[in-house]
Formats: structure tokens, C-alpha cells, sequence
């Protein structure tokens, strides 16, 4: 089936101002525009297209349909077109979600997240080919020896917090990157799974698509487990998600979640450093503020 590419639909979420809805003889589709070089500079279409390949029939995703280069001549960007999933996006869903409901999807995100935390990778490193070959991230500038070493070269730009913030900071980043040296191995990680790039089913609760993979890569197994519970401070969600977790990898709740947390700090450290630039910066830079002053990386925010 051939793709219409001359009445696209503007999508929300994942890749915002690049994806877009096509529909031909009924029939609808997903096309991403790489119009803007990402960090994976001209491959990312054919990477963002492997990674789906390699995990659709494990995972909730897409089938890919075409994958066109870029023609520099004509002036034409890459294109990535794949199959259109049902559901809704779980940002929108959660809200209106009651207690069951939340235990529900909760059980379903923890096996979800289970699940890629069981593919193996040899190396730690960002994919740079449709091979998925694994690169070097200092080649990407993320050549940082550690959280420590990663909250030293940000502190700079954390001009707003105080000394004392700073130095608490300093101190869970030793304690965070102590525990996740415990886990050796390397697994595919999403590294922005959380709710908006999720779709579920409003009925089953049960997830129908996981998008936007651009900054999938090698790495920590824990990831995605801390940046699904990020924000997530609901003991009915985070239980049961934690429980399916665990139930499929192994281990206890408060390891997982304590595991989760750390591994989350990376994240919140390069998010802080961009306050005010977004939203989810700025609600990240509180949260990290306050676990620089409790000294836990798992501490939150007090209420107004």
C-alpha cells in the first residue's frame, strides 16, 4: 500500500512537529519526519526502524512499513513510516484512572518494563547504524565516569542552588552510583518511557504501543524502571508496578525501587540543568533539590 504523503495529520505527543497521521484507501499509518539531525545524527531513521523490528512480537510497537533516506538533491528529509496503534496516551488515561484502575496498569507497565529490562546487551553505548551497532557515548559527549563525575561537570550550570544543596547533591551520587555498580549487566534501554509515550487501552488497560525510541540505547537496567516512577509517588501504582517488576526479574520491591531511584538521578541531574526551559525540567529540578537537601535519592517534595 502506498503511503499519501500529500494530507498528513499533525500528531501529539512523542515526536512533537514531526509525526504525523496518513491515511490511503482507508487505511491509516504513522509517518515520522527527520527534519531536524537528532543525536543520531543521519542514521536515526533507519536506527529508530531497527529498534522496532528488533523488538515488535516482545513489545507493543509499530510495524514498519517504509523507510526512505533522505535525498540531499532534492532537498527531501529521511522518512519513517509505520503501522497506526489504537489506544490512548497514558498521561490522559491516568488521571482518570480510580485506585483498581491504577493497580491495573500499574501490573501491566511493571511486566512491560520487565520485559526490556531482559534484553541483553554486551556494551554499554548509543546504536548508531541500522545494524544497531553499538557506538561510544563520548562521542556523543556523555563520556562522564559516573554520577559523581556527571553532578561535578553540572554543577556550573546549577547556578540557583546553594552550597549546601550542591554538596548534598554530591554526596547521594556517591551513595546512588555505589548501588548501581551492584548490577553489571547492560540491557536495551527506552530512556523516555513514561506515560505520554505510551498508549493503552481505555478498556483491558493493557498497553497497545510504545513510542518514540530516539533516545533508545545500551545501558543500565534499571533506566526506564526510574523513569516510569519518576514522578510517581502513589503507593497503588508504584506497588504494582514494582510487584510485576520483580515477579518477572527477580529480587525484592525496595531493591528494584531503591535501584530505580539512583539510576533515575542521571536523568534528573541533565534535566535540572535546563530549568526553566520546560516544564518537566522545572518540576525536575525541585524534585532533585530535594533529594540534595534529604540526602535521598528517594525523597520528595513536601506538599503545599
Amino acid at each position: 500500500m502506498a503511503t499519501d504523503f500529500s494530507s498528513l495529520t499533525p500528531l501529539e505527543g512523542g515526536w512533537s512537529g514531526e509525526t504525523f497521521l496518513a491515511e490511503a484507501a482507508g487505511e491509516r499509518s504513522v509517518v515520522r519526519i527527520y527534519a531536524r539531525p537528532g543525536p543520531r545524527g543521519a542514521a536515526a531513521h533507519e536506527v529508530d526502524a531497527a529498534l522496532l523490528r528488533l523488538v515488535r512480537g516482545l513489545l507493543p510497537v509499530p510495524e514498519v512499513l517504509e523507510v526512505r533516506r533522505a535525498d540531499e538533491a532534492a532537498g527531501l528529509p529521511a522518512l519513517l513510516v509505520t503501522s497506526f496503534l489504537e489506544g490512548e496516551r497514558g498521561d490522559l488515561l491516568l488521571p482518570r484512572l480510580d485506585v483498581d484502575g491504577r493497580e491495573r496498569l500499574g501490573g501491566h507497565l511493571g511486566a512491560l518494563v520487565a520485559a526490556l529490562g531482559g534484553m541483553p546487551m554486551l556494551e554499554p553505548g548509543p546504536f548508531v547504524d541500522s545494524r544497531l551497532t553499538i557506538g561510544s557515548f563520548t562521542a556523543h559527549g556523555d563520556d562522564v565516569d559516573g554520577l559523581p563525575a556527571l553532578v561535578e561537570r553540572a554543577e556550573p550550570a546549577l547556578g540557583w542552588w546553594t552550597p549546601e544543596e550542591l554538596a548534598g547533591l554530591r554526596g547521594v551520587a556517591v551513595d546512588a552510583q555505589a548501588l548501581l555498580d551492584t548490577v553489571t549487566r547492560h540491557c536495551l534501554v527506552h530512556s523516555d518511557l513514561n506515560s505520554k509515550n505510551l498508549l493503552v487501552d481505555p478498556a483491558s488497560l493493557e498497553v497497545t504501543g510504545v513510542l518514540d525510541w530516539e533516545f533508545a540505547h545500551a545501558g543500565h537496567p534499571f533506566t526506564d524502571l526510574g523513569n516510569l516512577l519518576r514522578f510517581e509517588r502513589d503507593r497503588p501504582f508504584t506497588d504494582a508496578v514494582l510487584a510485576a517488576y520483580v515477579d518477572r526479574r527477580g529480587g525484592g520491591t525496595d531493591d528494584a525501587l531503591a535501584l530505580a531511584r539512583s539510576a533515575d538521578l542521571w536523568a534528573l541531574v541533565d534535566l535540572a540543568t535546563r530549568r526553566s526551559q520546560n516544564p518537566v525540567a522545572d518540576r525536575a529540578d525541585g524534585l532533585l533539590r530535594e533529594i540534595a537537601r534529604a540526602g535521598d535519592a528517594q525523597a520528595w517534595p513536601a506538599g503545599p
